[in-house]
């Protein structure tokens, strides 16, 4: 069977959502493949800066998920930690039904057999994206690091102020338990508060998971094939970085509405127009959305993996410099990243 879109976005993720839901508020149609049979709601939560507020109100769903969650404290940032279930969902229900294949996977032709024709191909496809090869990039590299994550529920509210904390231990080699990973934790947390010592304590083994840290190296964002003829990367497939500066998925919804706006441009009364017109547009459309990314994500992924990497240094000399030095100059650098705006969708 042979079905032809006129855009096809790989991956039903933050990145591929926010860019479907941007080009359905331009009036634009397009087709989300996801491979799983439902949405994956794979991570439970994730920190979300001003630059990923403005670009969830650029889509129109900022005011929904205010609400829903606190507001911490900030620096005059907006900061909230953000449900990824929930922000999914949020998403679909925003989108015309039928917008979402699920069980499809892009190989040469889609697993299931048939063959889908696009006039525009966008992976949003994770950090092992089948698009990202197909533009030449490599697989995100292992930056040495993992990060064990975990959510506790109370019923009746866990009583903290709307605060974050950071705690830095020594990356060590660890067995995927959770009943382990639980422990390791416990045994580094040193003197904290009871209450804290007991968020830990009360996780349950199933909402503990071991993430390997990977990136992509910046040299390869400078040089790499961001878009070619009528494909382009976005979200994990395009900018993998470390957990350091809380950015992830925050420049995975920038990634959207930019590539939404630069493809609502190129498309635009294309009436009349004759094919290779039309592609010519998509192609310098899609162009356009690399030139405005490219930087961004280079410093983005820079700056969450040197601050990662100054963070866990054993080394004295470093230790002293951080401590003394650095750490102002890293917390100034992130919130240089946090105050990015990624505009609206339309241009105009």
């Amino acid at each position: 069977m042979e079905a032809i879109e006129d855009i096809v976005i790989v991956g039903a993720g933050i990145a591929g959502l926010t860019t479907a839901l941007g080009l359905h508020r331009l009036g634009i149609r397009s087709l989300v493949l996801e491979s799983s049979d439902g949405l994956r709601n794979a991570g439970f939560a994730l920190a979300t800066w001003t630059n990923a507020w403005r670009a969830l109100d650029a889509v129109g769903i900022g005011q929904p998920l205010r609400p829903l969650h606190s507001q911490l404290f900030g620096r005059g940032h907006e900061i909230r930690c953000v449900q990824r279930r929930t922000l999914l969902e949020t998403l679909v229900n925003e989108l015309p039904s039928g917008t979402i294949r699920y069980s499809s996977r892009v190989l040469v032709h889609l697993s299931d057999g048939s063959i889908l024709k696009a006039k525009v191909l966008i992976g949003c496809d994770g950090v092992n994206s089948t698009v990202a090869t197909w533009l030449g990039f490599k697989k995100p590299a292992f930056v040495g690091r993992s990060a064990i994550r975990g959510c506790v529920y109370y019923e009746h509210g866990h009583g903290f102020e709307p605060k974050s904390f950071r705690y830095i231990a020594k990356y060590e080699e660890m067995e995927e338990s959770p009943a382990k990973m639980k422990q390791f934790v416990l045994g580094k947390l040193g003197k904290i508060p009871d209450k804290m010592r007991a968020v830990i304590e009360k996780t349950e083994l199933d909402n503990i998971v071991l993430s390997p840290l990977r990136f992509r190296p910046p040299r390869e964002i400078l040089l790499g094939n961001i878009s070619k003829t009528n494909g382009c990367i976005a979200g994990d497939a395009f900018d993998p970085m470390t957990p350091d500066i809380g950015q992830g998925g925050c420049a995975a919804l920038e990634d959207g509405v930019v590539l939404a706006r630069c493809l609502g441009a190129a498309l635009r009364e294309k009436q009349g127009m004759s094919s290779e017109e039309v592609y010519k547009r998509i192609e310098k459309g899609l162009q356009g959305y690399a030139k405005e990314r490219r930087w961004g994500a280079f410093e983005l992924i820079s700056t969450a993996y040197m601050m990662g990497y100054i963070e866990q240094s054993n080394g004295r000399v470093l230790n002293s410099l951080r401590d003394r030095i650095l750490a102002s100059f890293l917390a100034r650098r992130r919130l240089k990243m946090a105050s990015y705006d990624c505009g609206k969708l339309s241009a105009s």
